[in-house]
């Protein structure tokens, strides 16, 4: 019988999420899903993002339905399954227990690198949008469930050293590393999203991890203020890593 893995990997937006969806999406044992929680977050909080309309159209949007179908049978007759998911894309009031069956993993960056990015695509700029404080409500809920740990990774690590990071993630996760995770195929990937043209364009642009580059540009006032309250999450996430 082949043993199934179950990944969850949490991240806030403008993390290298995608690429580390296109990672695991480049193994052929590997079924990814991308963002499925993102229509019921949109349908519920009336979010505006780019096609916001037709993402809600085109997904399920009741996030329980999602949550029943993530915890079934894993597509394509795959052993593994790679999640990719927002943290703040769960609601306060949704029931974390559904999480406890698989492989929870936290993808994290510098809060300030995140809103320089963030700022160039959306003006929904405040503290929930880092999705750090969803990430702390889940990885607190992992710790006490299971009394361990969880994976955490920073995105700076993974560029710097990606197969490295990668090699000690499956270990993590007790599966075989693949050397197919450090490069794939520049352009759109079937396992994107319908909003993938508004997001991922420098994924798409790219064939493999880019080496770490600070992003350049400043936070105005109200951003800042934002930085200054997301900080000390990231710092606790921070200190969680092995």
């Amino acid at each position: 019988m082949v043993q199934e893995t179950r990944i969850a990997m949490w991240s806030g937006p403008r993390n290298i999420s995608t690429a580390l969806m296109y990672s695991f999406d480049n193994r052929q044992d590997c079924y990814v899903t991308d963002e499925p929680l993102y229509a019921s977050f949109l349908s519920e909080t009336k979010t505006t993002h780019p096609v916001a309309n037709k993402v809600i159209e085109t997904y399920e949007n009741d996030q329980r339905k999602v949550i029943s179908e993530l915890n079934g049978p894993i597509p394509e007759g795959k052993s593994i399954w790679y999640q990719k998911h927002m943290c703040h894309h769960v609601m306060d009031w949704s029931d974390l227990t559904w999480v406890d069956g698989f492989h929870n993993c936290f993808l994290i960056r510098d809060p300030r690198e995140v809103l320089l990015s963030l700022k160039k695509i959306t003006d929904v700029i405040n503290l929930e949008a880092t999705g750090l404080p969803q990430q702390i409500r889940i990885i607190d809920y992992v710790i006490s469930s299971s009394n361990s740990n969880p994976i955490v990774i920073d995105s700076k690590s993974v560029l710097e050293d990606p197969r490295s990071v990668l090699s000690s993630l499956c270990r993590s996760l007790k599966i075989d590393f693949s050397e197919k995770m450090l490069s794939w195929d520049p352009g759109p990937r079937k396992c994107d999203g319908v909003w993938a043209k508004y997001w991922y364009e420098s994924v798409w642009n790219s064939s493999g991890f880019e080496p770490y580059s600070p992003p350049e540009g400043e936070l105005d006032r109200e951003t800042e203020l934002v930085l200054s309250e997301a900080t000390p999450l990231y710092e606790e996430l921070k200190g969680l890593i092995n």
